[in-house]
């Protein structure tokens, strides 16, 4: 039984003729094939290195919280109308003692205000006291030095605005 036909080809009385092929496309089509190729590893190179660089970032950033990032813990005075300047400059001197008090005070800043908006409500000084962790922020509010600081304040304030936060980048 003779050959059966193939593309390409011809079944002439019994002998298998190939028809000739164009062949001269396949040059071409190798180095297209080799270049998807080449591309295929390049662009699995890349996301491999990205996922590195990725992972990296991600581990960095999760140990970046505890360093780049910090608690403030946000304190805003309205001081009543029989509160003279001279207690109110007390409480702040006595404010401004707590981080010399109690350790965990990672920082300290305070102000009055001088917004041109109106939109104060009476509220005049504002005290940042900074923590690095929660746990310090926790151990600030019952210390000692907070407390008699309260006891100080206390009679003069008409209304108090407490308001945490972490920093973000």
């Amino acid at each position: 039984m003779p050959p059966a036909a193939t593309p390409g080809s011809h079944h002439r009385g019994g002998v298998l003729a190939l028809q000739a092929i164009d062949t001269s496309f396949l040059p071409e089509l190798f180095i297209m094939s080799l270049s998807f190729l080449m591309s295929c590893r390049v662009a699995i190179l890349l996301a491999s290195a990205m996922a590195v660089v990725v992972s990296a970032s991600a581990a960095a950033s999760a140990a970046e919280p505890a360093a780049a990032r910090t608690l403030r813990h946000v304190v805003l005075f309205k001081f009543k109308d029989s509160s003279t300047s001279a207690d109110v400059a007390r409480i702040v001197e006595a404010f401004r003692g707590l981080p010399q008090r109690i350790p965990v005070i990672k920082g300290f800043e305070w102000g009055t205000n001088v917004s041109p908006e109106g939109k104060a409500e009476g509220f005049t000084h504002c005290f940042f006291v900074s923590f690095a962790t929660e746990a310090d922020r926790d151990a600030y509010l019952p210390h000692p030095a907070h407390k008699e600081f309260v006891g100080i304040v206390g009679p003069h304030v008409d209304k108090v605005c407490v308001v945490d936060y972490w920093t973000q980048p």
